[in-house]
């Protein structure tokens, strides 16, 4: 098991998948790794394919005691019995989510930069809060979320927090000791081999 004291592996899906692709990925992703959730980030707006792979996915990490959460359809979280949902307009949703699936479901709130916003989604019952990105992008208004925001998160709020977005290997080095997860996606996806690129990212961690 991953030592408590470290951080844990956030898994988010790649925006477009090939169904049959990926979940061979992911089952050779979580065979190798302790991951502690999976976050189902399709940019479909596909109900059928949407439900589709959060079934197939749901397979695998219920067998190895793997969280599933989608981002924003608090709807399909329901329907479909995952463990929660991953919101993206920081605290604005948050207790609907709460309200519409119970308190042992997994809420948790994207709030890019915003302490403000954080500390609001954790008030509104958030699970967790995700920051990014922590790494330079060219996407959005490039702005980051940065070690600071961490590093002050960490010594004074309890919920959970997560950094993602264009994470390097030295970017995990100065996060590993000021976040509960990194949130890893792109960053492996995209290879041929996304158990190694993982195994070689939090290698920084050790």
């Amino acid at each position: 098991m991953a030592d408590p004291e470290q951080p844990q592996i956030y898994l988010i899906s790649p925006s477009v998948i090939e169904l049959s692709r990926f979940t061979a990925q992911l089952t050779a992703v979580l065979d190798a790794h302790d991951v502690a959730c999976l976050r189902l980030a399709l940019a479909s707006h596909d109900e059928d394919a949407i439900s589709r792979a959060a079934d197939a996915c749901r397979e695998i990490t219920t067998e190895r005691d793997v969280a599933l959460v989608i981002d924003t359809h608090i709807a399909l979280a329901e329907r479909l019995g995952l463990d929660g949902v991953h919101l993206t307009d920081g605290a604005r949703s948050v207790r609907k989510a709460r309200t519409a699936l119970g308190p042992d479901a997994i809420v948790g709130s994207y709030c890019a930069q915003s302490r403000h916003e954080g500390i609001s989604a954790g008030e509104a019952g958030a699970d967790y809060v995700a920051f990014g990105p922590v790494g330079v992008s060219a996407l959005g208004d490039g702005a980051r979320a940065e070690t600071e925001l961490f590093t002050w998160w960490s010594e004074m709020i309890e919920v959970p927090v997560v950094a993602e977005g264009t994470l390097d290997e030295d970017m995990i080095r100065t996060l590993c000791t000021a976040t509960d997860f990194f949130g890893i996606g792109d960053e492996i996806w995209g290879v041929n081999d996304p158990a190694a690129a993982l195994a070689k990212l939090m290698a920084a961690v050790d």
